[in-house]
């Protein structure tokens, strides 16, 4: 029974099977770790056979309690559950750190081996080389590419897409890859990312994907720190202590834009007082003498359903029950740290 491979003893046997046809070289783990997609299709095929459904949180690895959210919401919602880890070259600029992106397979293993919901544990990881992504090859610069790419048009230009070109055309190459390899039930996807996370809700619906559906890609609250409402995410391990101390000036700034909207203020309005807060923590900083630098790089409000840049002069009554994305990112010395609120019916796009 497939059933079977969540539990420890079965879970060893696959794994040490798997062991033998693979690199020697993986950290020792109690969940089964597949490096390629015939072999990860294989145990997949077993799943479909047995009715079971499968959740699935892709991610970039060097985990942390976000991650671990969409884990155990997986875990409580299917009957199996797939993490993938791969770091995709397609979504980092020439100059973007790939090189240095944190890689901590190892640890990783560790706390996903300590993840259980009820009676469920992590299933199964996928943990696909570059080749096995990408069979053509991969250039990180976008004029030397040759191979197939998706790209979502009109919808990656904006917000995040204005400072990163392209990134968004990497992101949706790799989770279709992901997607079709995989063949989730349920797919999650943290809204740190809110951008990234409704574009691939619009490219699932729009190339008709079965694995996942629209209505199963799940988009859940950004996971923070306890203490100063920091949003998790692995570049976080890139600050250093007074950088840390720093970090959480962009979400004060984002609450500082959200408490204007409710209050009747301008999309404008709004944006200045979140500016306003960040200019305050840089004049602190000066006048501390911290060796940190924190620059804005933008804040914005923009619409839910397209993510064209909400104007000016709207205000909040003009958006009814819209759903708008209040999202800024800033530079704290070289690491970019992106967030967002969302303001209206936050149901209709969390799920």
């Amino acid at each position: 029974m497939l059933f079977a491979c969540i539990r420890r003893p079965a879970s060893t046997l696959i794994f040490s099977h798997f062991r033998n046809m693979s690199s020697a070289s993986l950290p020792p783990s109690s969940i089964p770790i597949f490096t390629t997609v015939a072999e990860y299709r294989e145990w997949r095929r077993r799943a479909f056979v047995e009715n079971k459904s499968v959740g699935f949180v892709p991610t970039m690895g060097a985990l942390h309690e976000g991650h671990l959210t969409l884990v155990r919401r997986s875990l409580q919602e299917n009957d199996l559950t797939v993490l993938s880890i791969f770091v995709n070259p397609a979504q980092f600029a020439p100059h973007e750190d790939l090189a240095t992106y944190p890689r901590t397979l190892e640890r990783d293993l560790e706390v996903l081996t300590e993840q259980q919901v009820a009676d469920r544990q992590p299933s199964a990881v996928f943990l696909p080389t570059v080749k096995e992504m990408y069979p053509s090859g991969i250039n990180q610069d976008v004029s030397q590419q040759k191979g197939t790419f998706v790209e979502v048009k009109g919808y990656g230009e904006q917000m995040e897409g204005k400072s990163r070109p392209m990134f968004f055309r990497g992101v949706a190459t790799v989770v279709t890859k992901l997607f079709n390899a995989v063949e989730p039930t349920n797919a999650y996807f943290g809204q740190k990312d809110i951008q990234q996370a409704l574009l691939l809700r619009r490219m699932v619906t729009d190339l008709l994907l079965s694995h996942p559906s629209p209505d199963h890609l799940h988009i859940v609250p950004t996971a923070r720190d306890a203490t100063d409402n920091l949003a998790l995410s692995s570049r976080n391990a890139y600050l250093s202590p007074e950088g840390r101390k720093v970090a959480p000036a962009l979400y004060a700034s984002l609450q500082a834009a959200e408490n204007c909207w409710s209050a009747g203020g301008s999309k404008r309005e709004c944006v200045d007082a979140a500016a306003g807060i960040i200019q305050q923590w840089v004049d602190q900083i000066e006048e501390q003498g911290w060796a940190v630098k924190l620059k804005l790089d933008y804040v914005d409000m923009n619409d839910a359903g397209d993510f064209e840049v909400v104007g000016d002069e709207v205000v909040q009554t003009e958006k009814g029950g819209e759903v708008v994305i209040l999202s800024g990112a800033v530079y704290v010395d070289q690491t970019r740290l992106i967030d967002n609120i969302l303001l209206g019916s936050v149901d209709k796009v969390t799920r």
